[in-house]
């Protein structure tokens, strides 16, 4: 009989819902992806980079060229210089990066704290590694760190803290002050960062994302992790970076080279090609998907569902008190999507002790104008 590492793991929420929704023809909120299509030119170059035999392996750490763009878009966003040979690793998914970091310093009775709402891919990385997640759960108002619960969860054990800003699934922003906090807090001890920040470029409102990138005393011990799946609208393309100093960095490409050792090449071309020739996408990101929530939000005021209008990601919160207060969010969920046919995610599912009076549910706005008139019409007749 096997003896599973990973006892507790299951079909992950995202994949149960994105069935349910197609078994069901619902419309698909829950998964986080666009249904809209890629830059045209960017998937030109796709084809140009195959036809040129661009198929082969790419090196280790990823194509020089892409390299580059990286880190000349670390230079426009955040003022900050990084060595593209040293600093910079190109990653089949953000999520592949994340699992090398942490089985490249996380050993066997380390800790690392995680804060609740929390991605699905922490905890089972951090199990692989031998290590154990604490816990610490944010705000249940605004996902705030509550910095006495950070301070009272570190030990001697403390390995690893990892941020995720914009936080999915609340869309919660970390401030410059709360960064300066953090530093302040863990300056005498041996603990390494893991910042996911996939959503980067998704903050709204004139409000620029705080990354660990321009943070030094931070960035020193940190792995930074993002994605041009989210970025470029190619969330199937698997495509991701991690930004380390180059001792962390080194370390990180020792488990990398075998895990997936390289990512895929016409895709890394194509990418590289984009950024250099399009480098205001970036720029014109915030305001694009600003669009996309505020249409979602405005169209959903006359429902019965109450909400904030998410800082950042392309997730969208909403509270159901109003209307099934009796049903857990997993149950309002499947409800909502083979009663009235709008698929989305329940998150309890993020936490280890879920938030009992909590009633939300994520719904998913990188969406088509038509697919998101169509989810507010249902949602409004409920």
């Amino acid at each position: 009989m096997i003896s599973s590492k990973l006892p507790n793991v299951g079909t992950t929420i995202f994949t149960r819902m994105s069935a349910l929704a197609h078994e069901t023809g619902a419309l698909n909120l829950s998964q986080g992806f666009p249904d809209f299509a890629a830059p045209q030119a960017l998937c030109d170059a796709v084809g140009r980079h195959i036809a040129a035999g661009h198929n082969q392996y790419s090196p280790m750490a990823g194509l020089p060229a892409l390299r580059e763009q990286v880190a000349a878009k670390i230079a426009r966003s955040y003022g900050v210089s990084v060595n593209v040979d040293t600093e910079v690793t190109i990653t089949p998914g953000a999520t592949e990066a994340i699992f090398c970091a942490i089985q490249a310093v996380i050993n066997a009775g380390d800790e690392v704290i995680v804060f609740d709402p929390a991605y699905d891919s922490y905890e089972p990385s951090v199990e692989l590694a031998g290590g154990r997640c604490v816990h610490v759960q944010l705000s249940a108002n605004d996902f705030a760190i509550d910095w006495q619960k950070l301070e009272d969860a570190l030990s001697p054990r403390t390995r690893m803290i990892i941020l995720n800003t914009p936080h999915n699934p609340s869309g919660a922003l970390i401030s410059r002050a709360e960064l300066d906090q953090l530093a302040q807090l863990i300056a005498d001890r041996d603990i390494y960062l893991i910042s996911d920040e996939v959503y980067e470029h998704l903050v709204y409102d004139g409000v620029p994302h705080v990354s660990v990138l321009a943070h030094e005393a931070l960035y020193q011990r940190a792995f930074v992790v993002s994605s041009f799946g989210k970025t470029y609208h190619v969330t199937g393309w698997k495509t991701g970076y991690v930004v380390a100093p180059p001792a962390l960095t080194a370390e990180l490409r020792k488990v990398h080279q075998y895990v997936n050792f390289c990512g895929v090449t016409p895709l890394q071309w194509a990418l590289a090609d984009f950024m250099a020739a399009h480098p205001e996408h970036v720029e014109e990101l915030p305001a694009f998907y600003q669009a996309k929530r505020d249409l979602f939000c405005d169209l959903l005021v006359p429902s019965r569902f109450t909400f904030s209008r998410v800082p950042g990601t392309y997730f969208q919160l909403v509270d159901y008190s109003a209307i099934r207060p009796d049903l857990n969010d997993v149950d309002m969920s499947l409800w909502l999507t083979r009663e009235h046919g709008v698929a989305t995610i329940p998150i309890s599912v993020f936490y280890q002790q879920p938030v009992a009076e909590q009633r939300l549910v994520r719904l998913c706005f990188a969406k088509r104008e038509e697919t998101l008139r169509q989810a507010a019409e249902k949602l409004c007749g409920i």
